[in-house]
């Protein structure tokens, strides 16, 4: 079997070719790049390369030659229409070279009602892939846990989470997690042979007091739950592109439609999820 991941040199896609080359050989799996120069260290240690180009099915197509199983993780962008018209070009090249299967990386606010901006991509997801012929999974990951980290120092100063969710809980999994999981898939078949779909969360889901004590006990700093409104959040975070958007997910959280908690991880792997206290723990580097 030979793999193509999409997206490697992403903070998702790296760690998915590391878990994925514990399990089979580096020969046998191809990396999907956009740039080829974030992936130079991949050519060093052997890695095959292939440049991809969403808009361009037959880069695509010369990508995907002999390749049997395809873990796709989409680009980065907020524009439904957009990530729609690259699948639906991913798709075409797939089914012109012989990829047999695609495990496909989604999100947890797919549900028909849910308002975050991404959610009318991530419904037709499943739905789309059904109608292929194609052995395929989708595995919808919860929020992940890593921006944490790099938040804590803005949580510490304002002494409080924000978020604006109200009293209702959201479900996480560290990319690292995520990574094994989906990796996990795509190397036993049983686990995609029936158009799966997953959802990856940690053991439960942590309303924002329960959050806010886990970060005080972790960094030594008091850190409360004093959220802002929806419009505020957008405010706060629009100067740096994407406030709309998360003020968008928020608003789907304060809904109850972020908050799904699942087994999948631990079917999957074999073993427990890492849970959030420990996740901080492992990663937050108090700064002095």
């Amino acid at each position: 079997m030979k793999y193509l991941i999409t997206g490697a040199t992403g903070h998702l896609g790296r760690l998915v070719v590391q878990e994925l080359s514990k399990q089979v050989p580096i020969n046998n799996i191809r990396l999907g790049v956009h740039t080829p120069a974030k992936a130079t260290g991949f050519k060093k240690a052997g890695y095959e390369l292939a440049t991809i180009d969403y808009q361009n099915t037959a880069t695509m197509n010369q990508a995907f030659q002999n390749i049997d199983v395809l873990i796709y993780i989409p680009s980065l962008t907020y524009k439904v229409q957009a990530r729609i018209n690259e699948f639906e070009n991913t798709l075409t090249a797939v089914k012109e070279s012989g990829v047999s299967t695609i495990i496909d990386v989604s999100f947890i606010a797919d549900q028909a009602n849910n308002p975050f901006q991404m959610a009318g991509y991530y419904a037709y997801l499943p739905a789309r892939l059904a109608s292929t012929g194609l052995h395929y999974a989708v595995i919808k990951n919860s929020l992940y846990a890593d921006p944490l980290i790099p938040y804590l120092p803005e949580l510490i100063k304002r002494q409080n989470i924000i978020y604006p969710i109200g009293d209702q809980a959201m479900s996480f999994i560290s990319r690292q997690d995520s990574a094994e999981a989906i990796a996990n898939v795509a190397v036993k078949p049983y686990l995609y042979n029936h158009g799966q779909n997953y959802l990856l969360t940690m053991k439960q889901n942590y309303n924002m007091v329960e959050l806010s004590q886990i970060m005080t006990t972790v960094t030594g700093n008091t850190i409360g739950y004093n959220p802002v409104s929806i419009s505020e959040f957008a405010d706060i975070y629009r100067s740096e592109g994407d406030g709309d958007e998360l003020a968008s997910m928020y608003k789907a959280a304060a809904m109850g439609l972020m908050n799904d908690v699942t087994n999948d991880f631990q079917h999957i792997t074999g073993h427990d999820p890492q849970n959030m206290k420990d996740f901080l723990i492992s990663n937050y580097q108090p700064t002095h």
